[in-house]
């Protein structure tokens, strides 16, 4: 941010927040840690406290955010209350949710209480309306395009290998077998990155959602599959397993699906998961190598270890399985790239 623009983005932050949180003192506004993206945080010392974000809208779809926020706060969704807006430079002030992110309270005494509000907030998600104006779809064009990035960024750029016409061939013949998966299943709102440093526990030990900007109408299981197959916590499979299938009665329970037997259900969840963490390589590579993100390595070998395990799992997906761990996956262990 210019000097220009950053003088400009603290006088609007002086003008908007409310006179009723100013406390009679200077406002000041201090830096927080990012996300993966290109916004930035700010907590502004009012009464109570405000966050003030610069999301430059070359980079961000602010209009996205703001039209989703609405939508999922109909749904008494808990996302933060917007105060204002400026679109033109990507100023907004929003409200301050606190500091506690969901993911250093997990440990195997507390994910089963935490996982249960979690699924409770990923339902009443997964209810509100999907409203096509609001919410644009998964479609097949947006999973192939993912798809793409585990090739160009994994495997060609941070691996450095090339792959031979044969793999080009297999690779889209699996990305067929995952996105098909992701087609054929109930459709519903899809925050995209469902996971444990997205979802905050408030003071009100109520847990909220934020980066949700990129929701989209999508495959059921896939924020499922987000939050139970994180890609920076590992549970046991069993336990997994047992908190998807609870997951389907209550969709069922609330009509949000139809019944569906509980193999047919786990196949979803899992070519879901895989599809997600196939694409997630690509995404943590890009963000490492391109945006000068490298701390997004250390959680490699957790992703690679997903899709090692289920693509193992099933007949349609053995072939990918077996060249994943005999030319990806040792090509990954000689890198040495986390020393």
């Amino acid at each position: 941010m210019s000097l220009k623009l950053e003088q400009h983005f603290h006088n609007w932050v002086s003008k908007f927040v409310p006179i009723a949180f100013r406390a009679n003192k200077e406002l000041t506004l201090d830096p927080l840690p990012g996300d993966a993206g290109f916004r930035r945080y700010f907590r502004i010392n009012s009464q109570p406290n405000l966050i003030a974000v610069n999301s430059p809208p070359n980079k961000e779809n602010n209009q996205s955010f703001v039209s989703i926020s609405l939508a999922l706060q109909a749904g008494n969704v808990r996302t933060p209350k917007i105060y204002a807006i400026d679109f033109k430079n990507g100023f907004m002030l929003l409200e301050d949710l606190g500091e506690q992110l969901l993911q250093p309270l997990l440990n195997h005494n507390t994910v089963d209480n935490f996982y249960e509000k979690a699924e409770s907030l990923l339902i009443d998600m997964q209810a509100v309306s999907a409203d096509t104006s609001v919410f644009p779809e998964y479609d097949r064009q947006s999973l192939e395009q993912e798809l793409s990035l585990f090739k160009i960024w994994f495997v060609n750029q941070l691996l450095g290998s090339e792959l031979k016409s044969t793999d080009e061939d297999m690779l889209k013949e699996i990305y067929g077998v995952l996105t098909e998966n992701a087609l054929c299943q109930p459709q519903g709102i899809v925050h995209r990155d469902f996971h444990s440093r997205n979802i905050m526990l408030m003071k009100s030990k109520e847990l909220a959602l934020i980066d949700y900007q990129d929701a989209v109408i999508g495959p059921i299981t896939y924020d499922l599959v987000s939050l139970l197959k994180d890609c920076y916590i590992g549970w046991p499979r069993e336990m997994v397993i047992s908190r998807a299938l609870n997951f389907k009665q209550r969709l069922q329970a609330k009509t949000i699906i139809e019944h569906v037997d509980d193999q047919a259900f786990i196949r979803w969840f899992d070519l879901m998961g895989l599809q997600r963490h196939i694409k997630v390589l690509g995404i943590f590579s890009r963000l490492a190598l391109r945006d000068n993100k490298p701390d997004y390595l250390k959680d490699l070998p957790l992703v690679v270890e997903y899709v090692m395990d289920v693509s193992n799992r099933y007949s349609d997906t053995l072939t990918f399985s077996i060249w994943f761990k005999k030319t990806i996956y040792q090509k990954f262990l000689s890198q040495n790239l986390f020393s």
